[in-house]
């Protein structure tokens, strides 16, 4: 697997569990009142599922996914095609990006400040955590735009040079669909899919997630990736949970 592919899946990850644009306008102060977005509560979570990856050539590529996280400090992740064998582990902290391709000996070991000038996205650990649990991806201020379409909120916010389009449901307050594009020198985008909601510890969690993503490396031509993740089990708990750190 190379640098580009442990790239996908690690961005799929991250809008984890397409949208149109909208002509958006600025908030009413009775949309501000009424929306109330769904942030998942918790202390340690694990979670199982199964993904699919499929590139712009056709391969398309299974396996089963082990996720492991405690809020606001640690996000752990493996990914197996079967047989009991682990093909790449990720280990996320509030200051590094650590992802390896155990198989190919491939791997990514940056703090964010790297991982933004090598790859040119802005991330933090708040924001992966948002987005892998279908909440907002920043934290909604009044600079944002808001508007009420039938049930649901549409969410328009722009940081360091990053559109992000949300549609939240008004029912559950939870992420149903997003869109991320970069402005200015950068041409990657992603759109996602939250759906299939369930309840874990009585708050709402998306059990499935369809995402696509066109990325564009340095010295390469934009190439798309679909990506397809069903969780099977989602567990959270105030026990507290093992990260393995060997890579």
């Amino acid at each position: 697997m190379s640098n580009a592919k442990i790239l996908t899946f690690f961005l799929g990850m991250v809008m984890l569990w397409s949208c149109a644009r909208k002509p958006m306008s600025y908030t009413t102060n009775k949309s501000m009142e009424e929306f109330q977005p769904n942030y998942l509560e918790f202390n340690y979570l694990s979670a199982k599922g199964r993904v699919t990856l499929e590139e712009q050539d056709g391969k398309i590529t299974k396996g089963v996914l082990n996720i492991r996280a405690k809020k606001d400090s640690v996000i752990w992740f493996n990914m197996s095609p079967g047989l009991g064998i682990e093909a790449l582990r990720g280990f996320i902290s509030a200051d590094r990006i650590k992802i390896r391709d155990r198989i190919n000996g491939q791997k990514i070991d940056m703090d964010y400040a790297d991982f933004q000038k090598k790859y040119g996205v802005p991330l933090s650990f708040s924001l992966f955590q948002n987005l892998l649990f279908a909440n907002l991806p920043h934290e909604f201020s009044y600079r944002d735009r808001l508007i009420r379409v039938a049930k649901t909120f549409v969410l328009k916010q722009e940081r360091e040079n990053i559109t992000y389009q949300t549609t939240i449901d008004a029912g559950h307050g939870k992420v149903t669909q997003l869109e991320s594009k970069a402005s200015q020198n950068r041409s990657g985008s992603l759109e996602a899919s939250y759906m299939d909601f369930r309840e874990v510890s009585q708050q709402p969690f998306p059990y499935q997630a369809i995402i696509k993503m066109v990325l564009s490396l340095p010295d390469k031509p934009k190439t798309n990736f679909f990506l397809n993740v069903e969780m099977i089990k989602v567990e959270l708990t105030d026990d507290p949970l093992n990260f393995p750190y060997n890579f």
